[in-house]
């Protein structure tokens, strides 16, 4: 084995909102143990139930602009009205540990991550339809019908930029859209690349003559 963890593997999942993204992002992490979720920082109101620091970090507007001017943020995107950012120094350590780090963003955010880390890989996830959708968002009963209207809006935009992605996975059928999900995660560490530093010491004892 590799005298040290070699450096975690970088994914973004994407979806409209109601697509089944989080739900799917949480039991891959329960699957892997490998697997960190980065947790973002987000400028919207705090949700029911939701833990600042698990769900998100919970800032304010003053405080993530300025951070986004120093550069701290590895992506960033404003969402019906807020902000929400990637910290770079998290996902570093993450992935500097040997943890794979999976970003949950929109796929404005997942287009800045590729054109900074091109070997990134992008996952997007669809719905079966725009009825299940819509079907979706109103029994989550987190919106009233004027946003539940702005997101299925946002949604036909956001699909439209499914070609982006390296990896599509239809979430028609939870465990099977969740067992795609784990073979793509499971794959990208039997890449050449990657195997090429996990196994450096047994590919110098298998080659050096």
């Amino acid at each position: 084995m590799a005298e040290h963890p070699p450096t975690g593997n970088l994914l973004t999942v994407s979806a409209p909102s109601g697509a089944g993204k989080t739900s799917l992002v949480r039991a891959l992490i329960e699957r892997r143990k490998n697997l960190s979720v980065s947790v973002s920082h987000t400028t919207r109101p705090v949700r029911p139930g939701e833990v600042d620091g698990v769900n998100y970090h919970f800032i304010s507007k003053e405080a993530f602009l300025a951070a986004r001017e120093s550069g701290e943020f590895f992506e960033w995107a404003e969402v019906f009205g807020h902000f929400y950012g990637t910290a770079k120094a998290q996902v570093a350590q993450l992935r500097a540990a040997g943890n794979d780090v999976i970003l949950e963003i929109d796929w404005q955010g997942a287009r800045q991550v590729k054109a900074v880390c091109p070997e990134s890989c992008c996952i997007f996830v669809l719905p079966p339809s725009i009825s299940d959708l819509e079907s979706r968002l109103t029994k989550r009963g987190q919106d009233d019908p004027d946003t539940i209207k702005r997101r299925m809006d946002e949604a036909q935009s956001e699909m439209a930029h499914w070609s982006d992605a390296d990896y599509l996975v239809l979430n028609d059928d939870f465990d099977r859209a969740l067992a795609e999900l784990t073979t793509i995660t499971d794959s990208l560490r039997l890449t050449l690349d990657y195997q090429s530093k996990n196994l450096t010491t047994i590919l110098r004892a298998l080659t050096d003559h």
